[in-house]
């Protein structure tokens, strides 16, 4: 006589491992992207440069790099400023554009840690 089994599987707890991964990974990546667009920023005694910030909404999963100075988006969309040799405008959104590999490969690396 064939014999029956009932499986139950919760997947409440594998749901918010990764969705804490995810939340980690995209930490990681706002990181580096804060990293790579701050080798670029338009040099100005640094205070530009140090307030830069990354964070992440954990609610939605959504990664924020930005950078709180009065001048801030300014210089950062203002395309006929002249810069120091390596700075530019756009800083930001060329490091999000040129690491965004980079990015996603932090979020799946943190997904596969929590699966294991």
């Amino acid at each position: 006589m064939p014999q029956s089994y009932r499986l139950r599987f919760d997947t409440s707890g594998v749901q918010r491992e990764l969705r804490q991964a995810a939340a980690r990974g995209l930490f990681l990546g706002a990181e580096h992207v804060l990293g790579t667009s701050n080798d670029k920023v338009p040099l100005d005694e640094g205070t530009l440069q140090h307030s830069g910030t990354a964070s992440v909404d954990e609610a939605d999963l959504t990664a924020m790099v930005s950078y709180d100075t009065p001048y801030a988006a300014r210089q950062h969309e203002e395309l006929d400023y002249e810069h120091a040799p390596g700075r530019e405008a756009k800083f930001l959104e060329n490091a999000l554009n040129a690491e965004r590999g980079v990015v996603l490969a932090l979020v799946a690396a943190e997904m596969r840690r929590a699966l294991r």
